[in-house]
């Protein structure tokens, strides 16, 4: 079978979206380019390797075990370059990091720093929820991903490096704000926006509740910190983000931090990645950055939790 390094690209790509849309997007490619890559490649196959059905598309069989063998070649060309790129040192490279995205607000300060150390990398930065970096993981998608809690069931080098304090977010005029320390009973009597089901701050919140006894009415389900904080500023509700999240709000009194009882809900960050994965050289140098100078580099930028502002 005669296939070329460019139709296996192609078709990881169509198979991993299910979208030859979203495919031609990723790889900045036409969509006649992307379905002409797969044509070719079927044709070499001798088998269909994608079935339409209504507007969907899916793997027939055949795709299925060519996606498989796709990724593992994928997989043994990372790491080829991986090899190139130890042969280069830290002067070149790139790196290719995923973050959650309530950590975007100093993984890009974290960025800059490093790459002021280092001036001839490039790097790639993916701000995402936490089942994509679940799913990047599990795929080996990127070099390294830096997340709050690392799921317990894959085989992972997980490395704390920084707290992360959960707090409790009221607008200033709140009448919350003006009574002091707070008893977690006292939040009974309040409707809180919450992120999604799944999410490491809705999980943490919901174990911290439970363990206490305490039920709260949730309202509002949002997709990102910014939208948690953008409704408790309207007035929504109560909110439990990271502390991270919340330093210009802090600074321009948006938002104030409520000083409740038990909180703040100490978490931490992790630098994780696969257990055997061969880190590059600039992804090394990245990691020992993380866990050695984010301290340095981050500290006095937030407040400290349980104050208000």
């Amino acid at each position: 079978m005669h296939v070329t390094f460019r139709q296996l690209k192609v078709f990881e790509s169509v198979a991993r979206h299910l979208s030859f849309t979203q495919a031609a997007q990723e790889l900045h490619l036409t969509q006649p380019a992307v379905s002409m890559q797969i044509k070719q490649l079927e044709e070499a196959a001798g088998l269909p390797l994608f079935e339409q059905l209504g507007k969907k598309i899916y793997l027939t069989q055949a795709g299925q075990e060519m996606y498989h063998y796709c990724r593992n070649i994928a997989s043994e060309l990372a790491a080829a370059e991986e090899t190139l790129e130890q042969l280069k040192g830290v002067h070149r490279g790139h790196l290719n990091i995923a973050v959650a995205s309530t950590a975007n607000a100093f993984a890009t300060r974290l960025l800059a720093n490093f790459a002021k150390q280092h001036e001839g990398i490039s790097f790639s930065l993916d701000v995402t929820n936490r089942a994509t970096l679940v799913r990047q993981l599990e795929h080996n998608e990127r070099d390294l991903v830096i997340m709050g809690r690392p799921p317990q069931s894959m085989d992972l080098v997980t490395e704390a490096f920084m707290d992360n304090p959960l707090v409790v977010i009221a607008p200033p005029e709140h009448p919350l704000v003006t009574r002091g320390t707070l008893s977690i009973d006292s939040l009974q009597q309040e409707v809180f926006v919450v992120r999604e089901q799944g999410s490491g701050t809705r999980i943490a919140m919901e174990r911290f509740f439970h363990e206490r006894g305490i039920r709260v009415e949730t309202g509002m389900e949002m997709t990102s910190n910014e939208a948690i904080k953008q409704a408790v500023e309207a007035g929504l509700g109560l909110g439990i983000v990271s502390i991270h999240t919340l330093e210009l709000e802090l600074e321009t009194r948006r938002l104030v931090i409520l000083n409740v009882e038990g909180f703040p809900i100490l978490r931490h960050w992790y630098v994780v990645h696969r257990r055997g994965k061969r880190l590059s050289p600039v992804a090394e140098a990245f990691r020992q950055f993380v866990l050695t100078q984010a301290d340095s580099v981050l500290k006095g930028n937030y407040a400290r939790p349980g104050t208000q502002s």
